[in-house]
This record gives C-alpha cells, structure tokens and sequence, in this order.
C-alpha cells in the first residue's frame, strides 16, 4: 500500500510557551535544534510573552516566512498558531507541552516530545475545519457551562494535572446550577435545560473524555453536544459513557450537527465560555461559524499493515 510522502519542510519556525503546562522547559531548544540539525532542517524560534502575541507572531512570519511553524506549548499556544496561518498554506505541526493538549490527541500526534519530534521529517498535510466562537478562533473544542466553570477555576488556580481538575470538579458540582439554552442552527433549533454545552469540531477533550466521538476535523460541519440535567444517581453512568466513546448511549446526552449556530442563555446577557482551553466571557448571543479545511497541519504518516 502507498502512502503519502512527506513534504520537505526545511526552515521550521517553533513557537514556545515557557509556561504552558508542568513539564520542564530547560534545554528544550536545545533539543529541537539538535534534532532538526540531525535531519537537515533548521529551526528558529519565537518566545511567547502573554501581550499581542498574534500580532507579534504574524510580523514575524511576514518578515521571516517558514515552511512550517510548531507550537511548542499546550492548547493554548497551539490556539494562537492555528489562528495564526488559518487561511495561508503554511501548516501547522504540534509539540504537545502542555496540561491537556487536546487537538494533537485527536490528530494521533505522540504525547512525549520524543514521539512528537519526527513530525519535522515524517509527516503529511492535513486540512482541518475551524471555527469562529462570538469572533474567537478555535480549532478544537468551545463550550459552555460546567465544564466552562471548572476550566476557568483551573486556570485561576495553581495545580496542573488531572488530578486538580477532579478536585475542582467535585467541589462545583454540588452547588452548580443548569441553565435554560436557546439553539439555532442552519438545520433544527431547540430550547430547554442543559448542564454543559460543548461546540465539537474534533472529538476529546485534553482529559480524555470523548465528548463527539462521531465527530471529524474535516467533514464541513461541527457538533452541539449537550448533557442536560441528571440525578446524581446517574453521574458514574454518564462519565463511564464519557470516557468509553458512549456519549449517544445516555438518557441524558443530545447532540446537534450543524454549519452555523447561534446560542442564547436565557436570563444572561454574556456568558462565561471556554475556547481551547481559554476561558472568556463572551455576550449573547453567541455566534458559531464554520470555516471549512481552513487551516493545514502535519500529522503522522499511517503505519503500514502487516
């Protein structure tokens, strides 16, 4: 069986978050130079800092195109790439070096620096859908309500790791409060109580949990997938279902495929949202559009049959 062959990508720019994550940054560009030096390639890099690093990065690349950027960081540094080249030929390679790194999941992108590197010579182009959530860019996974709390609890806090977002989770839980949603979309509307919504371009959450296990990067269309109230007798079901690919199998789960939304809280006039992992907040009501294979990025080559 063929399969595709990898571009000769040889002058790469990596974008690094110094402080995405809890994994070690000491001697990192070292590592990829050394790398890239091994393999023909030469890299050059780009230092986030937090203030107008879209702008920053978009001079930097009019002024010194690369053949590739990699962001170096976790969703959100992989965020800010993405909308970086959404609309250009360059692609888009991930290093996953932060707490959830959600996207290089459900792309099939190795989880340790180690499996990740290779991507600089061995790899093929893949084009993605993107979004626009209330004007932001995602490439990944938006939603609103629990899961929005917890993620804004967990980026104001100071543990990383799965197990803070347990932690925070239980806590809010008990005292969290449903809302009621209005949805439209280009095919269906509805209204009525829901305890998270998640806008689904792609499939997993940095957790683990397959929200939109039906869901594909590059089908034109993207997912409203909602968990509406449920007795507390009924939680272990519904995460089992979560992390086993059964989000359709629930009672209390719906899901909404759509090109274009727009989503109203009743009662609010703007609404806490998480973005790849950002959280923001963001007036109703909220506007979602599709960007249909808008953004190119490197992904592994197939493994050959035996």
């Amino acid at each position: 069986m063929a399969f595709p062959k990898s571009l000769l990508l040889r002058n790469l720019l990596f974008v690094l978050n110094p402080i995405s994550g809890d994994i070690d940054k000491e001697g990192l560009e070292e590592r990829i130079q050394e790398y890239c030096r091994e393999h023909g390639r030469t890299a050059t890099f780009f230092h986030t800092t937090g203030k107008d690093d879209l702008t920053r990065l978009r001079q930097h690349l009019h002024q010194e195109p690369a053949e590739a950027v990699f962001a170096a960081g976790g969703d959100g540094t992989v965020n800010l790439v993405g909308e970086a080249l959404t609309g250009t030929e360059t692609p888009l390679g991930i290093l996953p070096l932060g707490s959830g790194n959600g996207l290089s999941k459900d792309l099939g992108i190795g989880q340790s620096l180690e499996e990740a590197l290779p991507l600089i010579w061995r790899h093929t182009v893949r084009s993605i859908d993107t979004l626009r959530v209330g004007g932001h860019f995602s490439a990944h996974l938006a939603d609103l309500g629990f899961n929005a709390l917890i993620v804004e609890r967990f980026a104001a806090g100071d543990t990383r790791g799965p197990g803070a977002y347990v932690r925070i989770a239980m806590q809010e839980y008990l005292d969290y409060e449903s809302a009621v949603y209005h949805i439209e979309t280009d095919r269906e509307t509805f209204e009525g109580t829901a305890f998270m919504l998640t806008v689904a371009n792609a499939n997993t959450f940095g957790s683990n949990v397959v929200i939109n296990p039906a869901g594909q990067l590059d089908d034109g269309e993207f997912e409203l997938c909602l968990i509406e109230p449920f007795p507390g007798t009924a939680a272990p079901g519904i995460l089992y279902r979560l992390y086993t690919e059964g989000f359709d199998e629930s009672l209390y789960t719906r899901r909404l495929c759509c090109r274009h939304a727009r989503i109203h809280i009743q009662g609010q006039e703007q609404a806490l949202v998480q973005v790849d992992g950002e959280p923001l907040k963001l007036p109703m009501p909220l506007e979602i559009q599709m960007l249909p294979a808008s953004l190119r990025v490197l992904v592994p080559l197939p493994v050959p049959a035996e």
